[in-house]
């Protein structure tokens, strides 16, 4: 048996391992960003505010942000009807992913969806905790910035980015045949 064949609770074991590792990685590096490196001294509530910026590349920054809503701070009224609704709706498209992730046999979408599950459960535990989720990786060239994001979201992006990758590269091998030959 392969690793690629190889389960974990009836779900493929890369699948699973992939958002574990995604997972953990994204709320270490929230801890360390939010606790360790942003929070200002003596304040104890979270989300907080912060102005610090630490530069790192001419290009990237690390810079604290709260994101109530989803991507692009859409839906980031905070209000609690809105988190309850975008924490529902999360939770149901994990749901779904991790569903969906006990049918699938090929490694790049076992991988790919591992990746998104991890992302989506990082940012479902910021909402769950901090009814916003912290953001704090900064791109930008001169005074135009891309929108902070965090691992959780880079997760996301490149299992989506898979996901389509996988698309392209599948072959019709499992289309019937349509016309019989003589």
């Amino acid at each position: 048996m392969t690793v690629f064949a190889a389960r974990i609770a009836g779900m493929p074991a890369l699948g699973i391992v992939t958002a574990t590792v995604g997972l953990v990685l994204d709320q270490v590096s929230k801890y360390i960003m939010v606790e360790q490196v942003m929070r200002p001294q003596g304040v104890t509530e979270t989300p907080y505010f912060t102005d610090r910026v630490i530069d790192v590349l001419p290009f990237f920054a690390l810079r604290m942000s709260w994101n109530a809503g989803i991507s692009f701070s859409l839906f980031s009224s905070g209000e609690g009807t809105t988190t309850a609704i975008l924490l529902a709706v999360q939770m149901t498209v994990t749901a779904v992913l991790l569903w969906w992730l006990r049918g699938l046999d090929k490694p790049l979408p076992q991988f790919a969806t591992g990746l998104i599950i991890g992302g989506a459960l990082g940012n479902i535990v910021d909402r769950i905790q901090f009814h916003a989720v912290a953001d704090f990786l900064d791109f930008y060239w001169q005074s135009w910035h891309f929108p902070t994001f965090n691992v959780a979201d880079i997760c996301i992006s490149v299992g989506a980015g898979l996901w389509l990758l996988d698309a392209i590269l599948a072959r019709p091998h499992d289309a019937p045949e349509t016309a019989a030959k003589d």
